[in-house]
């Protein structure tokens, strides 16, 4: 018997709240790394919210909307969006964006 692939998954989230000038970009970053995901993190609407596109498998995905929801010590999140989407193929290595 065979272990069925793992398929791969794309997650937008939108994080709202004090999440930027708290190193809550790179803190995405180091949770995305450690989980194996692609895809990018960016501040968006200046000083509210952050932008996360990241692909991979369902459950390491899962994961990093727990980390999104928690944030570094000196974020303030007070709502994290999701839409789930088909993965469109392979992104770059999770990176930080302006």
């Amino acid at each position: 018997m065979f272990a069925e692939p793992t398929s791969v998954h794309l997650l937008r989230a939108t994080v709202s709240g004090h999440v930027q000038g708290v190193g809550f970009r790179y803190f995405v970053a180091r949770e995305a790394s450690r989980l194996g995901l692609q895809g990018h993190v960016r501040n968006v609407s200046v000083g509210t919210n952050v932008e996360v596109v990241a692909q991979g498998s369902r459950p390491d995905l899962d994961e990093l909307v727990i980390g999104l929801r928690r944030g570094p010590p000196l974020a303030v999140v007070k709502s994290v969006t999701l839409v789930w989407q088909v993965a469109s193929g392979n992104l770059p290595k999770f990176e930080v964006r302006a």
